[in-house]
């Protein structure tokens, strides 16, 4: 059972997801039938690799989240989500557009609800807004997801 100790814990968690299923997405790229279906994977592969950069800017970006990620929380009973994360990540994506555009909206509505239920356990107001815009910054790339996935079945 995954017990976090610190924000930041949680933070480096999520960046080695991001890595992992950015790999798996390469690997499908790597093995797809067609070009469309290379691309999607590419694609996916590309934003994953983008938001693991974003959390590991959180680090080091100059603006102050120590306050944040230095906070400690005990959480060993009712951390559902990321043994799930952890499944998906070593699962080895395959399939169709449609495939992919439910694997990565999966994983994403997954974090997503993981910074939800981090926000409403927070003791400060700048731990709920700091994994509020986590939470708010999956949605938003669903959304980007699906759009991008749309043209590219229509290409």
């Amino acid at each position: 059972m995954m017990r976090y100790n610190q924000v930041k814990d949680l933070v480096d968690w999520a960046a080695g997801f991001h890595a992992r299923m950015a790999g798996q997405y390469s690997e499908a790229a790597s093995k797809a039938e067609n070009e469309r279906l290379q691309m999607a994977f590419n694609y996916l592969a590309g934003r994953e690799l983008k938001m693991k950069t974003g959390l590991e800017n959180l680090f080091h970006d100059g603006s102050d989240h120590s306050e944040v990620l230095e906070i400690w929380f005990d959480d060993s009973s009712d951390f559902p989500q990321p043994p799930e994360l952890d499944r998906m990540a070593e699962q080895t994506v395959t399939g169709s557009i449609d495939d992919a555009m439910r694997t990565a909206a999966s994983a994403h509505q997954r974090l997503q609800a993981l910074y939800e239920y981090r926000a409403s356990r927070a003791k400060i107001e700048p731990e709920e807004e700091f994994f509020n815009a986590l939470a708010q910054g999956h949605n938003s790339e669903i959304r980007h997801i699906m759009a991008s996935m749309e043209e590219l079945q229509g290409v």
